[in-house]
């Protein structure tokens, strides 16, 4: 049973238009990550970690250090150092030292590793739009839009001070 089945029969809340969006969103991008997850495995014995890491690695050519990829995959250390091991004891990815500091390296795409990253990212694309195929062009857009709107909105709360300033007394 899903999030948004799960609603169903609770109590009733103040807004509860707003709560069945958010089940919905969720329950969307559940129903698609496993069936993203699903095809990674079975036609190219990956994961989604694996294929999220060589991602940020093609997007950045000259490499990234271990603390940036963690950073940008918002995962622990040690989850990128078991990927990036698993993928240099394939041949994926190679660390390179970083020139003036003994202590880092920079993670980057082989040859091996961009070529193989290429063909799992096309058929990738192509899982997001059948994900997405029972929309028109212009229902995308819009919806598109109005997560940027949502989008923003969390911005702006994520950065919003939590606590209220003491009034200063004169």
């Amino acid at each position: 049973m899903d999030k948004e089945a799960r609603l169903h029969g609770t109590t009733p809340a103040e807004h509860p238009e707003a709560l069945r969006l958010w089940l919905r969103l969720l329950t969307c991008t559940q129903l698609i990550e496993t069936q993203v997850r699903t095809h990674l495995r079975e036609q190219f014995d990956t994961t989604l970690p694996r294929f999220d890491l060589m991602a940020q690695l093609e997007r950045a050519p000259e490499g990234l250090k271990m603390n940036e990829l963690s950073r940008r995959m918002m995962v622990t250390g040690g989850n990128v150092t078991g990927i990036t091991d698993q993928l240099v004891s394939e041949g994926l990815v190679e660390r390179v030292a970083v020139e003036g500091d003994r202590r880092a390296f920079r993670i980057k795409l082989t040859d091996k590793g961009r070529t193989q990253f290429a063909d799992i990212a096309h058929q990738h694309e192509g899982w997001i739009v059948e994900a997405f195929a029972g929309l028109s062009a212009s229902e995308i857009d819009t919806l598109h839009a109005l997560l940027g709107q949502v989008k923003a909105q969390a911005q702006l709360a994520q950065n919003a001070p939590t606590e209220t300033p003491a009034l200063e007394i004169l």
